[in-house]
């Protein structure tokens, strides 16, 4: 009776001892919205992009000790899995990654500590090779660490379960990882400040240029993690710049010249929804041959907010092709006026080639869509009421894009000023024909906003230059 008593003692003990564990902790509440995001999202290449202290990191080591261990809520789990962590240095290894893992893995899981340096008697203060733990769906679960430092030859020949990149490695590494886990349909995942600019990460995984439906990505910022103190981070955030900021606070990428559009966020993209007819308002092209032609759908509801809601984006094809494509979409919206389609387009179209040849909006206008080049196309009014739509002063967003518009998405994430307070003419076909669109909006109850005092100056000026005309 005793040693049932003893027993039935332990096992409480252990249980209690279980659900005090950190990973106990983190699933019963410490971890944050934006991480269980990151947790939930199914994709085989998931990314978060974090300021300093955001939570990033944890929920890395979280995510690798769950897939390892054989407990992971969301995904199909595996036994034996074969898995590196990957870090900048064999030091960043020790002081971040490593010592994450060893917080959150529970010493009775752990079969075996190979280390590459320092004892594993106390592996916290040493440099781990790999460690051999007990997965619950079967067999031992082999966590690997690697060094960029060590070169890409390093990280050739095995086959993986699964990668987590702790910051940002050099393309040729992440390229021979995804070599890694072909074989066994693994997946990457990586948590990161964006410290190095416009990096490869910046158009691979961010601006997702090819545009892969496997990429994930999100941004942290301390204001996402509840656990940070309210007046450190006020305090904190006194003491940076302005770029400093975007990267180690918000985790954005920056740019000396900075974005056309940093109003722009995830609380602009939306997912689709069935657009009433009532909405649709306008279609607006920027045309191109060689270049890609890019066409938006825009519907506008009652209250003046602005849907981007379907897309039309290719390059290297001729008008007969872009016109089809255009009424077949409009057809399949239901879009208003569909048997007489009229199009924004910029009034460079109406310019004929220097051999005479018919203009841009002539080819269209034979291919039955009628276009209208009267659009105003000044730049900086232009960007000014883009911004004002994206975030205004008081109260939510005006403007919204469907997240199926992958190409203006990758456009206005990457569009940035350059010399002479010009945006840079690159990848910016949807941004102009976006400007186009704006510009022709009127305020949406018909109630003029106030004129200001220079624009009731300006008209008394013109009235009585006009009153001494003979």
């Amino acid at each position: 009776m005793k040693e049932l008593i003893n027993r039935i003692h332990a096992i409480e003990t252990e249980q209690r001892r279980r659900q005090s564990s950190p990973l106990a902790r983190y699933n019963k509440g410490k971890v944050h919205a934006k991480q269980m995001a990151f947790h939930r999202c199914l994709k085989r290449n998931r990314w978060v992009f974090g300021g300093n202290r955001s939570g990033k990191t944890e929920c890395g080591a979280v995510e690798t000790v769950w897939l390892a261990r054989g407990i992971h809520p969301f995904r199909p789990n595996r036994p034996n899995v074969n898995c590196w962590v990957v870090s900048l240095s064999q030091q960043v290894q020790r002081d971040v990654a490593q010592q994450k893992l060893l917080y959150y893995l529970d010493r009775s899981w752990i079969r075996e500590i190979v280390m590459e340096s320092g004892s594993k008697s106390s592996p916290e203060f040493g440099v781990i090779d790999y460690i051999v733990i007990d997965n619950v769906a079967g067999g031992t679960s082999r966590i690997a660490f690697k060094s960029c430092e060590a070169g890409r030859e390093k990280f050739q020949g095995t086959s993986l379960d699964f990668v987590w990149f702790d910051e940002e490695p050099p393309r040729d590494i992440y390229e021979e990882c995804r070599m890694r886990i072909l074989d066994r349909k693994g997946h990457i995942f990586g948590t990161m400040t964006p410290l190095k600019g416009l990096s490869w990460v910046y158009d691979e995984i961010y601006l997702n240029k090819h545009n892969s439906p496997e990429v994930w990505c999100e941004f942290m910022e301390w204001s996402d993690n509840p656990f940070l103190n309210g007046d450190e981070v006020a305090l904190m955030s006194q003491s940076m710049s302005a770029e400093q900021l975007q990267s180690r606070r918000y985790g954005k990428f920056t740019q000396a010249n900075g974005l056309v559009y940093p109003e722009f966020g995830e609380q602009n993209v939306i997912e689709p929804f069935d657009v009433p007819t009532a909405w649709h308002d306008a279609i607006s092209v920027d045309p191109g041959l060689h270049n890609p032609l890019s066409c938006h759908w825009y519907a506008r509801d009652g209250d003046g907010n602005v849907y981007v809601i379907a897309e039309h984006y290719q390059a290297q094809r001729d008008v007969e092709y872009h016109a089809d494509r255009i009424k077949q979409i409009s057809r399949q919206l239901g879009w208003k006026n569909g048997a007489e389609l009229t199009v924004l387009m910029d009034s460079a179209a109406n310019q004929r080639t220097l051999n005479g040849q018919r203009s841009v909006a002539e080819l269209f206008r034979e291919q039955g869509v009628n276009v209208n080049t009267r659009v105003d196309k000044g730049l900086y009014a232009g960007v000014n009421r883009v911004k004002t739509m994206l975030k205004p002063l008081n109260g939510p967003p005006k403007l919204y894009i469907f997240s199926t518009c992958v190409n203006m998405l990758r456009e206005i994430k990457g569009y940035f000023w350059g010399s002479g307070d010009v945006p840079v003419k690159k990848d910016d076909h949807a941004m102009d024909e976006l400007r186009y669109y704006i510009c022709t909006l009127s305020e949406p109850s018909g109630e003029k906003l106030a004129k200001t005092q220079v624009e009731r100056d300006k008209e008394r000026l013109i009235r009585q230059l006009r009153s001494r005309r003979p």
